[in-house]
């Protein structure tokens, strides 16, 4: 089969984490030193109990609420713009990953819940990366020559068998252009699901005739 890249392969090992005493000031120089819209808080264990956002530290030091909220008089969005501590500060219960999982797994999880970035754990549930919407999208975006040197090596090779040059391959922005000849009528719709299986590809246009070898 193909080698899907994972989570795993994508995610920042090295994560800024806060502690849940962590001072507000303190997080506002650490979020800009290191230049990251959000941080992991977590616990003695190094398990991520909440996260904290730039927008949750901009809105701490204008003392006002989440805008989100559609109840502006809420305590507990009030807590948060007088928090003074990561601990009273992050959101929470946070949302997770883990680092087996596919990367549309992962961005259809970012963006059901409306996240910039996941915090990814291990079996006992402790911070092992983070894994944000760039590191994602980055996966999707390779060159035409990587996707052919993968179709043609991988796809077609590897794992249908076929002899070189069997099968012409064109990729341009993405979309790969099949044509040439294949042992088995059965083989036409395989080689465009696994092509489409290819990291990077937009389309699959097949120009495929079923020829069996004499």
């Amino acid at each position: 089969m193909l080698h899907r890249r994972t989570v795993g392969d994508v995610m920042t090992e090295e994560v800024i984490t806060l502690r849940p005493d962590t001072p507000v000031h303190e997080i506002a120089a650490l979020m800009d030193a290191n230049d990251i819209a959000a941080a992991p808080v977590v616990d003695d264990e190094g398990a991520p109990i909440g996260v904290v956002s730039a927008s949750d530290v901009l809105r701490h030091e204008t003392g006002m609420p989440d805008p989100q909220v559609q109840d502006g008089d809420d305590e507990h969005a009030w807590r948060k713009a007088r928090a003074r501590t990561a601990g009273a500060l992050m959101s929470s219960p946070v949302f997770t990953a883990r680092a087996d999982w596919t990367i549309p797994r992962a961005a259809r999880e970012l963006l059901g819940r409306h996240v910039k970035q996941l915090p990814v754990v291990g079996d006992h549930g402790v911070l092992t990366g983070i894994v944000s919407r760039s590191d994602l999208l980055d996966t999707f975006v390779r060159s035409d020559v990587e996707i052919r040197g993968e179709v043609e090596r991988d796809v077609l090779g590897r794992i249908l068998g076929l002899e070189k040059g069997t099968v012409a391959v064109e990729v341009r922005e993405g979309v790969v252009t099949l044509r040439g000849n294949v042992p088995e009528p059965r083989l036409v719709p395989v080689a465009v699901g696994l092509c489409q299986g290819v990291d990077g590809v937009v389309a699959v246009d097949a120009h495929l005739a079923a020829v069996r070898a004499d």
